[in-house]
Parts: C-alpha cells; sequence; structure tokens
C-alpha cells in the first residue's frame, strides 16, 4: 500500500529539517515527511559548514538574507540553550590591510548597522591587537556576537523535534520523479513511490533538478552551479594564533567572503575557503569528476557569461587552489606568523550557488513553484544560521499557498 502525506518535504539538511520542524510546530496535525537521499541525515552543505554563527554584516538591507539572518541567529541561539548545544561568541575581525580598503570597510560598518548587528566597533591597530594579538592590519571592524557552532549537531535537534512532533524521516529515499495527478503528488523515489497533497524541495544541490520535475524549468529559472571551497587546517602549536574569527575585506563584486581563518567550536582552526568551480555537485575532492554535472554548468550560458567576466578571479583561485605557497601568502597578509609546516590540507565543501542566465550570481534567498509545490531555488549563506527563520518563512507561505487549514 502506497503512503500518503499531507504534505512531504525533499531534502533533510537544516533548512529542509527546520522547514518541517516549524510547519508541525504551526500545525501539528499534519501527516508529513521528511525525504532524503543519503543514508543520514544533514551529510552535504550542513556537514561541512565552517561553522560560524553570521551576525548579518554583509547582506543588503531589507533584503530576505539581512532579515532573515538576524532574525534566525536570536532563535537559533534559544534553541541551542535550550537543546545543550554550545554555542561560542569569539566574535569576528574584518580586516583591511591598505588605505585603498577603508572606504569599503566604512560602508561594511555602515550596512551592518543598518542590518541590526549589535555592538559594532570601528577599531585601530592597538584595539586589534587587543582583540588578536597576531594580526596585521591599519583599521578593522570588530562584531563580537559574532560565534561559532556545530551545524549538523543543530540539524540532527531540529530532527528529534520532528519526531517528537509525529513527522516521518525517511532517509535513503531520492527523489527521481513528480507527478501532478488528480489523487495528489506522486513521488518516485529510490525506496518506492509515496502520494502527497504538497511539497516543499529543499534540494540544495540539487534543487534546479528537483524543479525541473515538477516543470519549474526554463530560460529565467536559475540553475545550481557548485562552487568547492578548500579549507587549511592550523596544527595544534599555531592555533594560539587565532582567538576567533578573522575576515579579509571580501570583493563587493563576488558572492564569496574570501580566505579567513575561522575557529571551531571543537577547537580546531581552520584556514579557507577558496572557491573553485566543482566537477561534480557533490564533488568533495579535486579529482570528482561528474561528467553531466560537469557537461551541464559548462554548457550554460549563464556561466559561460560569469566565466568570462571574472576570469582573471577564476584563474587566481585556481591557482590557489593547486599552490599551498600561494593559499599561505593569503593567510600570512592578516597572520604573519603562521608558517606554511603550520597548515594541512583539511576539509573541503560544496556551495550550492544559484546562476541566472544573464551570468549574474543569485546572492538572496530565492523560491519558486507552482500550486501544489514550493521550491527553495536559492539558499546560500547564512542560511544555516537563519535556518529556523527560513524554515518559519516556508512554513508561512506554504500554509497560505497550499491553503492548510
Amino acid at each position: 500500500m502506497t503512503d500518503r502525506f499531507d504534505i512531504a518535504i525533499v531534502g533533510g539538511g537544516i533548512v529542509g529539517l527546520a522547514t518541517a520542524y516549524r510547519l508541525l510546530q504551526e500545525r501539528p496535525a499534519l501527516r508529513l515527511v521528511v525525504l532524503e537521499k543519503e543514508p543520514e541525515l544533514a551529510m552535504h552543505q550542513t556537514r561541512h559548514n565552517s561553522g560560524v554563527l553570521h551576525a548579518g554584516l554583509y547582506y543588503e538591507p531589507g533584503s530576505l538574507k539581512a532579515r532573515l539572518c538576524i532574525k534566525g541567529k536570536s532563535e537559533l541561539e534559544l534553541f541551542a540553550a535550550a537543546h545543550g548545544i554550545p554555542v561560542e561568541h569569539c566574535g569576528k575581525l574584518v580586516v583591511a590591510s591598505t588605505d585603498a580598503e577603508l572606504p569599503r570597510l566604512e560602508a561594511l560598518s555602515e550596512r551592518a548597522r543598518q542590518n541590526g548587528v549589535e555592538d559594532l566597533e570601528l577599531v585601530g591597530p592597538e584595539r586589534m591587537r587587543e582583540i588578536e594579538p597576531h594580526v596585521v592590519g591599519i583599521r578593522a571592524l570588530w562584531s563580537p556576537r559574532t560565534g561559532i557552532i556545530d551545524f549538523r549537531r543543530v540539524a540532527l535537534a531540529y530532527a528529534d523535534e520532528i519526531r517528537a512532533l509525529g513527522g516521518t524521516i525517511q532517509t535513503s529515499r531520492a527523489v527521481t520523479a513528480i507527478d501532478d495527478r488528480p489523487g495528489g503528488l506522486v513521488i518516485a523515489t529510490s525506496g518506492g513511490e509515496l502520494i502527497t497533497r504538497d511539497a516543499i524541495a529543499c534540494a540544495g544541490l540539487h534543487a534546479d533538478r528537483v524543479a525541473a520535475m515538477t516543470g519549474d524549468r526554463g530560460s529565467d529559472v536559475p540553475r545550481i552551479v557548485p562552487f568547492r571551497g578548500d579549507y587549511y587546517t592550523l596544527a595544534p602549536d599555531a592555533r594560539r594564533l587565532v582567538r576567533g574569527l578573522i575576515y579579509p575585506l571580501s570583493d563587493p563584486r563576488f558572492p564569496f567572503l574570501g580566505i579567513h581563518l575561522t575557529r571551531r567550536i571543537d577547537g580546531e582552526v581552520w584556514a579557507g575557503p577558496n572557491a573553485v568551480l566543482a566537477f561534480a555537485r557533490e564533488g568533495y575532492r579535486r579529482r570528482d569528476i561528474d561528467l553531466r554535472d560537469l557537461a551541464g554548468t559548462l554548457g550554460h550560458r549563464g556561466f559561460q557569461r560569469l566565466a568570462r567576466r571574472y576570469l582573471s578571479t577564476g584563474l587566481a583561485e585556481a591557482w590557489r587552489d593547486v599552490s599551498k605557497g600561494a593559499f599561505l601568502r593569503v593567510i600570512q597578509r592578516y597572520v604573519p606568523e603562521i608558517r606554511a609546516d603550520q597548515i594541512t590540507f583539511g576539509p573541503s565543501g560544496v556551495r550550492a550557488q544559484a546562476l541566472a542566465a544573464d551570468g549574474t550570481l543569485v546572492e538572496d534567498f530565492s523560491l519558486g513553484g507552482s500550486r501544489h509545490v514550493l521550491h527553495v531555488r536559492n539558499a546560500p549563506s547564512p542560511a544555516a544560521t537563519a535556518s529556523l527563520a527560513i524554515g518559519q518563512f516556508l512554513a508561512g507561505t506554504a500554509i497560505e499557498r497550499f491553503e492548510i487549514g
């Protein structure tokens, strides 16, 4: 007998789980199922996240990113406290190393203040050294409320709440087709079919492919382009050089924040990530290649336009990807005491970045869908920080669109 549900959530990452949790809080009687293709939950972007609890410095004032990051951070801190999940407010120092960067630093400070970021401080070299004794720069923006957390642990706590509220979570259930029939949506999976009245797709690296299953395709629909980010880890004797989070001033033309130094909740310190094209949507190693994924990216006109526009930037990132020395020089620009023998090639992550047909990277959270399906087309950083707020936003949107009484 085919299982029947009121609503199915496609994707068991932190956004999908937060959405399921918020829906069950709002509508406890829902027959809800979360479908995850992996044997375990939160194995991709959530698991490979750097663990930074973002305060909301970077985002366009008034954007979904800005509003949901601020709200979600506060909600997540309360959730973590209630569930015994450690949070450390180690703070973030965004460093300007040249006079030419000072106007951008001032602009970033103003943007963060407009977003409502708490306790910001523009600091000079003396105060910088009080915060991070080994950092070098001429001025910096200090955000003491930026923190660190284990996002996979958070996601698994969401899963526990979903089960406690009566929801169902099914792993090893890769969605292969979605068919809108008179009796409901028939979702074909690697573990058999199920029927649901409505669905929300939070499919991350495969968001565009799941959307295409419901006819949400075309030249105006963003395409997911996977960018791999590699990290180096600092040796135990070098971790003392970094107290919290040390960031460069990011290039405002590009959505990535640049190579930075990140203290993690487990005590490790990571340096990175760079941002290079991944040759597979789940390609965490340089040698990982999926010909379907790669052909789809290289053949996309939007990517071709992006590549031409950022050719020099892309080549520099690619060189740092293969040259430890080039990577180290970026780190030493801010913490010159770190030596080559104190960094070891470490973990990698793949970011699901939505790309428009005109070659522009979609910066804000983006939704799509139809009468019975809601697609999360783009949910990049700070999606993990904002997960509870995104989940509440999606739950409210679903309740209205699907007329859930």
